[in-house]
């Protein structure tokens, strides 16, 4: 009975940590060489609207041992949570792995 009105917790992204009200980090492994490349962008400067009314982050990837090539995107609703993360030629590395 109680909290049938209150907000509904979404849970955390396993791949995105949120490191304050507007920026966010994500790390890839490529898919040929391994090599750990880490992204941390921005609303305000990164993070663009997307055609379904949410927002989103695309960028290439390119590992710097190996010049590894990939692309990774990280798709938001409108509140900012991560509803989706999609990589070409990367895997994602979940937070709970970072040392």
């Amino acid at each position: 009975m109680f909290g049938l009105f209150g907000r509904k917790k979404t849970a955390a992204n396993p791949y995105v940590k949120q490191e304050d009200s507007q920026t966010f980090r994500v790390r890839v492994r490529t898919l040929r060489h391994g090599d750990v490349v880490e992204f941390r962008f921005t609303k305000a400067a990164h993070i663009g609207v997307d055609e379904g009314g949410g927002y989103l982050f695309r960028k290439p990837v390119v590992s710097s041992e190996h010049f590894d090539r990939g692309e990774l995107v990280v798709r938001f609703d409108a509140r900012y949570n991560v509803t989706a993360t999609e990589g070409e030629g990367v895997e994602f590395i979940p937070v709970s792995e970072w040392v």
